[in-house]
């Protein structure tokens, strides 16, 4: 997918007010997110009032995952991000190699207002998010999915499946499927025989398979007819459904994951960067995108400003019940000492025919 890039224009000069003159720098203040309709609302809660209230210029770009982009501005020593959206592995990885910045929560919020989870040396809880078996309503026939198990059936449901490129998510989802109990998942592939058992299950439809890389891109291969069902992020199914696409979702078992906003550590807009976060983490605003794009809130107080229906389509209670926590301390853990070896493993045994 090519990655676009936004400019939120505020002012006559860059950076006049918070950043200064903004000649000082050879870029303006810019903020990474995943793109899609999720950026869209983060642009309309978060970034256009930020930029307003501040009188700043500000960029936004996309990230898609992995260590990649990370690893180019490691080693050309270029940071061209300030404020970007991780999951839970990257995170770790970059607060671990110096590449995000240890905060100083005095000046984003108290701590203990928010999830345990979302606390960390180096992030902010952005939400919380379910991995869901989604599927067409009006292709998928007159038995629908219950499980995720039924992913796997391309007798009953005849058609490609979506997944998302890359090992994380998949390697649970197989071994999830395979009956693997969550408590087991992380021991499990870290065995031979356990990623023997994932390259097996996920090798059984792999000629079936449309990659996807992009978090908006799973409802446009289901209402396209391209995927008869595909993984995806539980809210961009949801806001889909609020526009009248006919899908569906199965919630059970699920996977959940939180995300964070981190800040680089060689930003040279710390001050942004810092007001940023602390906006970012406002329950007003968290529940006002909660609305929008039915996510977790990370604030605790948030959720209790949203009503019964809008908590009803949130990743929480019944909807995660058995649920793997892919932000565990144990998948982290896993991932920050196999994701190299397993991507480079993964990315050859999908080039095999």
């Amino acid at each position: 997918m090519k990655q676009s890039r936004t400019r939120i224009l505020v002012g006559s000069i860059a950076g006049v007010g918070l950043l200064g003159a903004s000649t000082a720098y050879s870029r303006d203040f810019t903020v990474v997110s995943w793109g899609g309709g999720l950026q869209d609302v983060q642009r309309e809660v978060y970034f256009q009032p930020f930029a307003k209230a501040k009188g700043i210029r500000l960029n936004e770009d996309i990230y898609l995952g992995g260590w990649g982009q990370f690893r180019a501005m490691q080693e050309s020593q270029n940071v061209a991000w300030d404020v970007v959206e991780v999951e839970p592995s990257e995170l770790a990885r970059g607060c671990e190699e110096g590449l995000f910045a240890r905060l100083d929560w005095s000046r984003i919020g108290s701590r203990d207002k928010f999830l345990p989870q979302a606390v960390s040396d180096c992030g902010v809880g952005v939400f919380t998010a379910s991995i869901v078996v989604a599927y067409n309503l009006r292709t998928i026939g007159e038995r629908r999915p219950t499980s995720m198990t039924d992913f796997w059936d391309l007798n009953t449901w005849p058609g490609r499946r979506g997944l998302r490129r890359g090992p994380k998510f998949n390697m649970e989802f197989a071994l999830l499927s395979d009956g693997v109990p969550p408590a087991e998942i992380y021991k499990t592939l870290r065995t031979e025989d356990g990623l023997l058992r994932v390259f097996r299950k996920i090798g059984s439809i792999k000629s079936s398979i449309i990659w996807w890389e992009a978090g908006a891109q799973p409802p446009e291969l289901l209402m396209s007819g391209n995927v008869a069902m595909s993984l995806a992020y539980n809210a961009r199914i949801a806001t889909a459904i609020r526009d009248g696409r006919s899908l569906g979702m199965v919630w059970q078992p699920s996977m959940i994951t939180l995300d964070y906003w981190a800040i680089m550590k060689r930003t040279p807009f710390p001050e942004a960067a810092y007001d940023l976060l602390a906006m970012l983490a406002q329950p007003e605003r968290q529940a006002d995108f909660a609305r929008r794009f039915p996510y977790g809130p990370t604030y605790v107080e948030a959720a209790s400003m949203l009503d019964a229906d809008q908590r009803r389509e949130l990743p929480q209670g019944s909807n995660i019940a058995n649920a793997l926590n892919l932000g565990s301390d144990e998948a982290i853990q896993f991932w920050l000492d196999r994701q190299d070896e397993l991507t480079d493993r993964w990315n050859a045994w999908v080039a095999r025919p």
